[in-house]
């Protein structure tokens, strides 16, 4: 169904591009204290450690989700309000002294309370003053986050949008969720979707016959104004307990590249194309498998047979097996191209059709689907088309995507992360700490040998694996990111503390991301540089390359190269193929949406490097490069390819191979294009 109350594409999103300060502020209430409130619907007690398994009464034609007899589920308290960790163990420990008071009336011995020690974090839905505050909640901290993130430039709708999203608690376990009554319906709506497709058939398990486990995943679904749409809790399947052969034979899904989105928001806001979001419901339930898996019984599942050792043998794909993004891109693409839309041979996630005023471009990452087009009445078609063949839930105009904020107004769009890094901020303890100018300390040297091994590897890489995904709209962090990135086998703490260091730039600018003006010229043109010699290991060096279309920045990339060059010269030459492959590839994807590039724009700082790919002649100092390499002199020769000297203190690129100091790195930065829609006019 469309939703009615969502923003108009040209709305006013953000109302200008200057800070200025505003008197209207969200209010920041904190929830009531443990005295004051209603009985709490979770608690932060030993059992809800360990999943209730527990069966319940059940109907005998719909399985239900059961229900929590208690005081919990007889108050109507919201699903919002919960008790913190601090104060439920402060609860604890007061119970505990009271209890012991009676002991030491008649002993003399002293005897100290007894303290837990479980680290307890305050919850993502008790920190509302990230949101859209600037009264300081917490007077103890020094450094609080709406110093550094504000919601003064935003119009009121987009306002009330941002602060929808970052405010909703998504339980993590289903022994949470299910003291929830949305969250029950939501899972009971989900078992009920899959018994009505007959995603699976209850059976005893065969003999010799391994079930895999599975799992609930509990996420908000909204509305294009930000507002609360549903409660989606997703079955998934455990599929890393499956055996490659048994269990699943060919895996490989194509799924949207993130430079894809970009260009498609580049162009879409040059040429007026309406962005509209659709989200297909239980889609991987559309895909038929071809292998035998059986699957334990969900929690909170009673089914009706009562033979012992009873499974669920799979006759669907669902969420989390192997194969079940492959079986269901097979049967979606099989679908839109019977409308007669055309994959696209760059991206096979992208499908195209039409021209002119009468083109759409769909974009497809796993479920959730992206049209882009100016004539709205195609776009109805396409999607009651898509309606027909899948159960779809249209979004409205694209403002949430894979966690990417979208911003639209009349001079452009702005794209960021701004909740996913305040996410991160917040989970690792960050959002108090002093933020610092730089990403990376220049005169600081990282190595494979510096510092004492880490006790628990697997905290540094959870927290690179995080960082790296935030390098989607965020270029300034990227080439820090990839050093920390190489040392995930074997971390030591001076590298824990890069990593530390660079949550605390993150934390000056939590809102920065890209802005694609409308104003804008389609000439593609990349920068290129290398740092000789960079890795202190190998010797190896640094590529660093970013593409523009006009003044949209739309790839960047930084990555340590696979050979050691003999020379600056070869380095610098490496790095201009690696540029020029991402040029090509952009270019044939922007065929795709019937933009011809006959020309592409590559600066690099080094006169040799540019005389080496212009110039065959220089057979010396060329012979030992690969051949790969010199396919740069093809596209020169051909005219594709224009490359010109820029002096090192224009080189953009320079800012994905090394760590710089503060003047150099400001003003990069000034010049990479990038906007924070939600700076803070402190």
């Amino acid at each position: 169904m469309r939703q009615d109350n969502h923003l108009h594409p040209d709305s006013d999103m953000f109302q200008n591009l200057n800070p200025i300060h505003s008197d209207q502020h969200v209010d920041n209430e904190v929830p009531v204290s443990i005295d004051n409130q209603a009985t709490p619907l979770v608690q932060n007690d030993p059992s809800d450690q360990v999943d209730n398994q527990a069966d319940s009464p059940v109907d005998d034609q719909v399985p239900i989700i059961e229900s929590i007899n208690d005081s919990h589920s007889e108050d109507s308290v919201s699903f919002e309000q919960v008790i913190s960790g601090d104060d439920q163990q402060h609860v604890d420990d007061n119970s505990h002294v009271d209890a012991q008071d009676s002991v030491v009336d008649q002993q003399p011995v002293e005897i100290q309370p007894r303290r837990s020690s479980r680290v307890s974090h305050k919850p993502s839905y008790l920190i509302r003053h990230y949101q859209m505050g600037t009264s300081h909640i917490n007077s103890i901290c020094s450094y609080p986050i709406e110093d550094y993130i504000s919601s003064s430039k935003l119009s009121e709708n987009y306002k009330s949008f941002i602060g929808n999203i970052s405010s909703v608690y998504e339980p993590s376990f289903y022994h949470q969720a299910v003291k929830y009554p949305e969250w029950r319906e939501a899972m009971h709506a989900e078992l009920k979707a899959m018994e009505d497709l007959h995603t699976w058939t209850v059976v005893p398990l065969p003999s010799g016959k391994q079930p895999i486990d599975c799992k609930w995943v509990y996420r908000v679904k909204y509305k294009a104004d930000g507002s609360i749409d549903r409660c989606k809790a997703r079955l998934v399947a455990k599929g890393f307990t499956q055996i490659e052969g048994i269990d699943y034979t060919d895996t490989f899904s194509p799924v949207a590249k993130l430079t894809s989105f970009k260009i498609l928001l580049a162009l879409a806001v040059v040429n007026g194309w309406n962005l509209l979001q659709l989200d297909v419901n239980n889609a991987f339930l559309n895909g038929q498998l071809d292998e035998e898996v059986y699957m334990k019984l969900p929690l909170g599942y009673k089914a009706d047979a009562d033979a012992p050792n009873i499974v669920c043998k799979l006759n669907k794909s669902i969420y989390g097996l192997k194969q079940a993004s492959r079986q269901w891109f097979s049967t979606f693409s099989q679908a839109v191209l019977k409308f007669g839309f055309i994959q696209s041979p760059s991206d096979h996630s992208l499908f195209i059709v039409g021209s002119g005023d009468k083109f759409v471009a769909l974009l497809v990452y796993v479920d959730d689907i992206i049209l882009a087009g100016k004539d709205l009445s195609l776009l109805a078609e396409v999607q009651n088309f898509l309606q027909q063949n899948f159960k779809l839930k249209v979004l409205g105009p694209l403002k949430y995507f894979l966690g990417f904020e979208v911003a639209r107004n009349t001079s452009g769009i702005s794209l960021s992360q701004r909740h996913y890094a305040l996410q991160l901020l917040e989970d690792t303890g960050s959002l108090g700490k002093k933020p610092a100018n730089l990403p990376i300390n220049p005169s600081h040297k990282l190595s494979s040998t510096t510092g004492d091994l880490l006790p628990d590897p697997q905290v540094y890489r959870r927290l690179i694996g995080r960082l790296l995904y935030l390098t989607h709209t965020r270029p300034d962090i990227t080439y820090i990111v990839h050093l920390l990135s190489q040392y995930v086998s074997s971390p030591r703490t001076s590298h824990l503390d890069a990593a530390y260091n660079l949550l605390s730039y993150i934390k000056k600018d939590p809102g920065l991301g890209l802005f694609f003006p409308v104003n804008n010229n389609l000439q593609l043109s990349a920068f290129v540089d290398a740092d000789y010699g960079a890795c202190p290991d190998t010797r190896r060096s640094t590529t660093g390359f970013c593409t523009y279309i006009g003044d949209c920045l739309i790839s960047w990339k930084s990555k340590k190269q696979h050979t050691v060059s003999r020379s600056s010269c070869e380095a610098e030459y490496r790095a201009m193929a690696s540029a020029t492959c991402e040029l090509v590839w952009i270019a044939a994807l922007l065929t795709s949406f019937h933009v011809t590039t006959p020309t592409a724009f590559l600066y690099c700082d080094n006169q040799a490097a540019i005389y080496l790919a212009s110039n065959q002649v220089f057979h010396e100092r060329s012979k030992h490069i690969e051949v790969d390499c010199h396919f740069i002199r093809d596209k020169v020769s051909t005219g594709f390819l224009k490359l010109f000297h820029v002096r090192s203190s224009d080189q953009l690129a320079d800012i994905f191979t090394k760590g710089l100091h503060s003047p150099v790195f400001t003003a990069l930065m000034s010049k990479l294009k990038l906007l924070n829609i939600h700076q803070s006019s402190a």
